[in-house]
C-alpha cells in the first residue's frame, strides 16, 4: 500500500508543529482522504476514519468550546485514542491546554495553519492523490508536445530517445526517459513522472548519458505531466495494413483508464519528431471538436451525392 511521511505532509503545507515533544519520523499516512470529527466532537464515533488526517475547522473548534469541561474531556479523551495519523487546526485555531495535554499523553501529533479550512481540504486531498494514487512503471519516453503529454513506447533500439531529443531540441518539453512511473489520480487522468534518480536524463546509444536539463536549460524539461496520448513505434512491415485514415481510434490501457493510441510504423528516413508533433497537434484538434477523417469522410459522401444527383438529371 503506497504511503507518504507526515513530515513531507509538514513540508508540504508549511504546518506549525505545537506538539514539537513527539517524535513524527516514523508516522506515516495512507489515506489521500481527510475527516472533519465533528460527529466526532457530538460523540459519535461508530464509522469513525481514523486512518485520515483529521481537521478542524471553526464550525468544530466553537462547538467544542461550548461543552461543559467533563463532557470536554471525554470527548477529547475518546477522540485521541484513536490511532490518528495527525489533527490539524486550521484558520489559526488554538486548542486548549486540556486538548494538548491530551493529545501528547496518547502521542498524537497536532499542527496548525493559516489556511482556511476548505481551501486547506481541497489543497491537501488533491495533492495527497498525486502521491498515493495507484502506481505503476513502464517503459518509454514522456514528453511534453504542445501541451498534449505524449507517451512513446516500442521495443529498445527503435529511436524513442532520439525521437525524444529531437523534440527537446525543436522546443519542446522532456518529462521521462526509459521508465515512466504513471500514477491514476482519477478515472480520467493519468499522470507520468520521471523516477528520481534518471530525472532529466536521457540514454543515447552510442553516446551515453545526456543532462537534458544542463544542456538545453530548465524550459527543455518537467516534472510531471498528464498523458493525454500514446505513440507505440514498431518497425514497419510490408504485410501488415496500417490504418490510413484514422477513422477509428485505438486505445491502450494504463491502470483501468483508457488512452488513445497511434501505432506507427518506423521505416529508415521518416521524421519521428515532425510525426510526434503531427499527432499530438491532430489529437488537440480532435479534442477541440475537429476531425480532418471526419471532414474528408463528409467531403467524398457530398461528391458522391452531387454526382448521383448530376447522373439522374441527365
Amino acid at each position: 500500500m503506497a504511503s507518504i511521511k507526515l513530515e513531507k505532509i509538514i513540508e508540504k503545507m508549511k504546518l506549525e508543529n505545537l506538539t514539537p515533544q513527539l517524535d513524527i519520523s516514523k508516522i506515516k499516512v495512507v489515506q489521500p482522504d481527510i475527516n472533519r470529527p465533528a460527529l466526532q466532537m457530538a460523540g459519535y464515533f461508530e464509522h469513525f476514519e481514523a486512518t485520515r488526517l483529521q481537521v478542524i475547522g471553526f464550525v468544530e473548534y466553537t462547538y467544542a468550546q461550548g461543552l461543559p469541561e467533563a463532557r470536554k474531556r471525554e470527548i477529547y479523551t475518546r477522540l485521541l485514542s484513536y490511532d490518528i495519523p495527525a489533527i490539524v487546526f486550521c484558520r489559526e485555531l488554538q486548542p486548549d491546554d486540556m486538548f494538548l495535554e491530551i493529545a501528547l499523553e496518547h502521542e498524537v501529533p497536532v499542527f496548525m495553519t493559516k489556511k482556511a479550512t476548505s481551501a486547506f481540504m481541497a489543497e491537501i486531498i488533491r495533492w495527497l492523490n498525486v502521491k498515493l494514487a495507484p502506481c505503476i512503471s513502464v517503459h518509454g519516453v514522456l514528453v511534453d508536445v504542445f501541451g498534449e503529454g505524449v507517451l512513446i513506447t516500442g521495443e529498445s533500439g527503435i529511436g524513442k530517445s532520439e525521437a525524444a531529443l529531437e523534440l527537446v531540441k525543436r522546443g519542446h518539453r522532456l518529462v521521462t526517459d526509459d521508465a515512466v512511473e504513471i500514477r491514476k489520480v482519477s478515472d480520467d487522468t493519468l499522470v507520468g513522472s520521471a523516477p528520481d534518480i534518471t530525472k532529466h536524463f536521457i540514454e543515447l546509444r552510442g553516446i551515453g548519458i545526456v543532462d537534458i536539463k544542463t544542456l538545453f536549460g530548465v524550459s527543455s524539461v518537467k516534472d510531471t505531466k498528464n498523458i493525454d496520448m500514446v505513440i507505440r513505434l514498431e518497425e514497419w512491415s510490408k504485410d501488415k495494413e496500417y490504418d490510413r485514415l484514422g477513422l477509428e481510434e485505438e486505445y491502450t490501457e494504463y491502470l483501468g483508464n483508457k488512452v488513445v493510441c497511434y501505432n506507427i510504423p518506423i521505416r529508415p528516413g521518416r521524421n519521428l519528431a515532425v510525426i510526434c508533433e503531427s499527432a499530438a497537434i491532430n489529437h488537440r484538434q480532435k479534442k477541440m471538436g475537429y476531425n480532418a477523417a471526419q471532414e474528408l469522410y463528409r467531403r467524398v459522401q457530398e461528391s458522391l451525392a452531387k454526382r448521383r444527383d448530376e447522373d439522374e438529371d441527365e
